[in-house]
């Protein structure tokens, strides 16, 4: 297994270097129009610190957006109401990002030139370092061949199709330690940590919806999980665990909370606008483009998978897992399989959480049963 180990990371390392080949000769300006406001977002951050919250287009004074739209031939870029991804909001009469502000955040912690290159080398690096611990918990040949296959997968999908928006760079990486912990929260040794471990996993799945609004459902099955343990256990530990989560997600989404005060007027008034807020509906066309999409082969995979655990597993905590991975898949399918538009990246974080998660769920039992049958056969000490 040791050998078999050294070349399962040996496949990852290449992986990661082609990732890192590719994605050395990006371009942060390649005429994409979210591009260039979550770029904008970087540049207030870089500019004026917490007040790069505010992103009325009436107070920009440098000329940043106008002069990124000139560069890609934008026909109207002297025009500031006719910036793209721009919402005016009509009780502020403010014209402002529709995004929320964590992606804008993480760019700004690069330097200005390179931020786009920084932050997938970063995120293929988190994936690469979550490959390796996925290998070390491998205990057999059919556990090790899972990691290698899903691991170079996991790597590829860091740069195809996360690439297609800024946005799903810390989306991944989030995806990738949320999932680790819900593993060590409901199947590991975690479970005796439970309530430290609840609280990072609330933290993390509120932290990554400012760096995409959908991603709010990302934490769907975990409230549901909570909310029907605190109603249906007897015991204090489950109000308080619910109670945890749900406190430690609020503070999470606060930044987006207050760029939605700023610009929105509310804390809960939307910056989106268009298609994004249209009532739900169901159309074939876009239900067909997820089907002939691999997004599909993931939600199959995750789906399958899931139900396996559910059917199979003899473990109350892997089956709980289980559910809240499955009520998860359940509600993020109903919101994007009626949302009228599709994208090759809307379903990918719901499909990254939940196979990460199983993934763990899978291995760290099995690794944590062999050692402590390894400790049983050790002789006692005198």
């Amino acid at each position: 297994m040791h050998y078999l180990k050294v070349l399962c990371g040996f496949g990852f390392l290449v992986v990661l270097v082609s990732n890192l080949w590719s994605i050395s000769g990006w371009n942060e300006i390649r005429g994409v129009y979210d591009d260039l406001c979550y770029l904008r977002q970087a540049h207030l951050f870089q500019k004026s610190g917490l007040r790069g919250l505010d992103t009325n287009i009436a107070l920009e004074d440098d000329h940043y957006l106008s002069s990124r739209l000139r560069e890609i031939g934008f026909p109207t870029w002297r025009d500031p109401a006719t910036a793209p991804c721009h919402t005016l909001i009509p009780t502020t009469k403010k014209l402002v990002i529709q995004y929320p502000p964590g992606t804008g955040f993480v760019l700004a912690l690069f330097p200005e030139g390179s931020q786009v290159i920084a932050l997938y080398v970063l995120t293929s690096l988190v994936a690469f370092g979550f490959a390796l611990a996925a290998m070390v918990y491998a205990s057999s040949l059919l556990s090790l061949a899972l990691v290698a296959a899903f691991g170079d997968a996991a790597l590829y999908l860091m740069i195809n199709p996360t690439k297609a928006s800024y946005s799903m760079a810390p989306t991944m990486m989030v995806c990738a330690l949320a999932g680790f912990l819900t593993a060590k929260l409901f199947a590991g040794e975690g479970r005796r940590h439970r309530l430290v471990l609840t609280i990072l996993i609330g933290l993390l799945l509120g932290l990554a919806v400012n760096f995409r609004l959908a991603n709010l459902f990302l934490s769907a099955g975990y409230f549901a999980f909570f909310l029907v343990s605190s109603v249906t256990s007897r015991k204090t530990e489950a109000a308080l665990q619910g109670s945890l989560f749900g406190m430690a997600f609020l503070i999470g989404i606060t930044p987006t909370l207050l760029a939605n005060a700023i610009n929105a007027g509310s804390p809960f008034a939307t910056t989106y606008g268009g298609a994004d807020v249209a009532p739900p509906e169901l159309n074939p066309g876009v239900l067909w483009a997820y089907a002939g999409d691999v997004q599909f082969v993931l939600l199959i995979i995750a789906g399958v998978w899931t139900a396996m655990m559910l059917r199979l597993s003899d473990q109350n905590g892997i089956r709980q897992l289980a559910l809240v991975i499955a009520a998860n898949l359940v509600v993020n399918l109903i919101f994007f399989m009626t949302h009228p538009v599709f994208t090759p990246y809307y379903t990918i974080p719901i499909g990254m959480l939940s196979l990460w998660t199983l993934l763990f769920a899978t291995l760290i039992p099995h690794r944590e049963a062999i050692r402590d049958d390894i400790d049983l056969r050790q002789p006692m000490k005198a």
